[in-house]
């Protein structure tokens, strides 16, 4: 993307912003509760999206060498992720084939084979079946047949991505589309450090976590005292991609450039640039870093979920920075994050989720000015439809 292209498309904001509007969906949609507490919604989610379509589990650093391996809860299966000794990835269950004993229980770390913690059967880390122990009396096994289970992933742009279904397929690109595939491809994230990543378990729906990070509508009411007063409220330019999209929110930084001509200025630090990338992640592109928020459903409650947030950054050398100055910066970015997700997020989406259980809750309404909202919607009631 050229600076020409995104002038334009920060001047699209602007124009939003003198006009006192936003991009706009087609038309008000209803909704009920029952899509945040249904179980049988729940698991139609689990099979049908995140069974059939990739979504993002790590950043590529965090599982740089050979042998690195992180585990994690998908909705449908524990999986193992590792880097194997060729460069590229894989992922597994993390159940030993033996009696189906968790095979891995670390979140994450460096191993040269995996070793069950109950008999011993190890695996190396393409999966294959290396040791059985007391061979001689356990009888005759198949070690070509009874090698760890694979699930399909893939590396690209920077980040592993999965579909959590032993027997599906996997094609990124194709996922993505040309024009979503163009633009992570020019963002080198494959170039950046994971700064930091952290997971948290909430009482909360994982639509309703995604929601409120997609949503521009909310920021002054929920957040009047940190990015309420950084970022604009009801304002963005939305570029619809189908399964994802691109927004930009105008910082209050750009205030000046409403009257004064910035002529050919960039003007990429007065806007915040995010990404749906369905099913289930957000990247926003920060001036100096880049953010990933994922949610994934709880393996059998509806009202329960698990967020995931990243920031990667440019390493100490491609900064520029001191290495104290370094750590010091993006300690204190990561700091305000937590802060906000603690004190004025999560507290809010729990009363949410408890809100949505009433008996009563009644229909709902998603406005024609919450389009991110709604293409995510749209999505999700695409993914699940009877076919």
């Amino acid at each position: 993307m050229t600076l020409d292209e995104r002038g334009g498309r920060i001047e699209r904001l602007l124009d939003l912003l003198r006009e006192d509007d936003t991009d706009k969906f087609e038309g008000v949609v209803p909704f009920g509760p029952q899509e945040f507490t249904d179980p049988g919604i729940a698991a139609r989610e689990r099979e049908m999206i995140f069974g059939r379509v990739p979504s993002i589990v790590a950043h590529s650093a965090e599982i740089a060498r050979p042998g690195a391996f992180l585990t994690l809860q998908m909705p449908r299966n524990k999986v193992i992720v590792v880097r194997q000794r060729d460069g590229g990835v894989k992922a597994f269950v993390n159940a030993c084939r033996h009696r189906g004993a968790l095979l891995e229980d670390q979140p994450s770390g460096q191993c040269r084979i995996f070793s069950c913690g109950y008999h011993r059967w190890s695996y190396d880390t393409d999966g294959s079946l290396r040791t059985v122990t007391y061979d001689h009396t356990f009888g005759e096994v198949d070690k070509s047949a009874s090698g760890l289970i694979e699930l399909p992933a893939e590396e690209r742009h920077g980040f592993i991505w999965l579909v959590d279904n032993a027997a599906a397929t996997i094609d990124v690109g194709s996922w993505l589309g040309p024009e979503m595939d163009t633009i992570l491809a020019s963002y080198s994230l494959d170039t950046l450090l994971t700064y930091q990543a952290e997971g948290f378990d909430e009482p909360v729906n994982w639509k309703v976590m995604q929601d409120a990070f997609l949503d521009g509508y909310h920021i002054k009411y929920a957040h009047p005292n940190t990015a309420g007063k950084i970022i604009h409220t009801n304002v963005l330019a939305v570029e619809d991609y189908g399964a994802h999209a691109r927004f930009l929110s105008p910082r209050k930084s750009i205030d000046r450039f409403l009257e004064e001509d910035h002529g050919d200025a960039d003007l990429g630090r007065h806007v915040t640039e995010s990404h749906f990338l369905g099913p289930n992640s957000t990247l926003l592109r920060q001036p100096d870093h880049y953010q990933l928020l994922t949610f994934r459903p709880h393996p059998t409650d509806p009202g329960r979920s698990r967020m995931e947030m990243r920031v990667m950054v440019p390493d100490v050398e491609a900064s520029g920075l001191d290495e104290a100055v370094w750590e010091r910066r993006w300690a204190k970015n990561w700091q305000i994050l937590l802060d906000v997700l603690h004190a004025e997020d999560f507290p809010l989406l729990r009363a949410s989720q408890e809100a949505l259980g009433s008996a009563d809750a009644g229909g709902m309404l998603l406005g024609r000015n919450e389009v991110i909202n709604q293409i995510f919607h749209r999505q999700v009631r695409a993914l699940t439809a009877d076919r």
